[in-house]
């Protein structure tokens, strides 16, 4: 039985019997991964209080021959983002992200730079106020990192919306959060992005709406 190493971000968890759960997490060397905590859900498991969503962990695992959810091993918990469970616009904003992830990309294929970028966001929202502007900055960074970034020269943006979704691409995640739209842009972009993502993800990931429902 092979054991793997890696660090890691929870996306999800769900239950698999009365103890154990599923834990889906985001790792930079295997992508998308699930592992089962056997006994996680007992008072007194090794896995209690270091398993819970977007929590970033380094861990462990043995790689099951037979179907793609491994056994996870142990866990060394690094960052709780307790922030974002204590603000439901920022629990909503990171629960998009996780959808967006789940949507777009394969299991077991390295995503480094896309971890890193997620990595980064989670830390910026716990810092920042739940925006709009988080959203639009991550759809378009996220884009980028797919190989789907837009030519935003050749959209049919107005130039000043055009300037805003150049930097929020190009900024980090606090100066990207200083900029200031209009409500006209902020509408404009926000339905500019939901037509591109549409056209080529195909449908919107879940929670998008919800996401942007926040206090600008």
């Amino acid at each position: 039985m092979k054991i793997e190493t890696a660090s890691g971000l929870i996306l999800r968890t769900r239950p698999l019997t009365e103890t154990s759960l599923i834990i889906y997490w985001l790792t930079p060397t295997f992508g998308r991964i699930a592992t089962v905590a056997k006994g996680a859900r007992r008072p007194k498991s090794p896995f209690a209080g270091k398993l819970d969503l977007f929590y970033a962990a380094d861990f462990s695992f043995s790689r099951s021959l037979r179907s793609d959810l491994h056994n996870l091993r142990e866990v060394k918990l690094h960052e709780t983002h307790g922030a974002i469970r204590q603000e439901i616009g920022k629990l909503q904003q990171a629960a998009y992200a996780a959808n967006f992830l789940e949507q777009t990309t394969e299991t077991e294929t390295p995503l480094p730079e896309i971890f890193a970028l997620v990595r980064a966001f989670l830390k910026a929202l716990c810092e920042l106020k739940p925006s709009s502007h988080n959203i639009f900055a991550l759809e378009l960074k996220l884009l980028h990192e797919l190989g789907l970034a837009p030519d935003i020269t050749e959209t049919r943006l107005t130039p000043g919306t055009k300037k805003i979704t150049e930097a929020l691409l190009l900024a980090n995640w606090e100066d990207g959060a200083r900029l200031r739209l209009s409500s006209a842009q902020n509408s404009e972009l926000r339905e500019w992005l939901q037509s591109y993502i549409i056209l080529h993800l195909g449908r919107l990931p879940r929670g998008r709406t919800t996401a942007l429902t926040v206090e600008d």
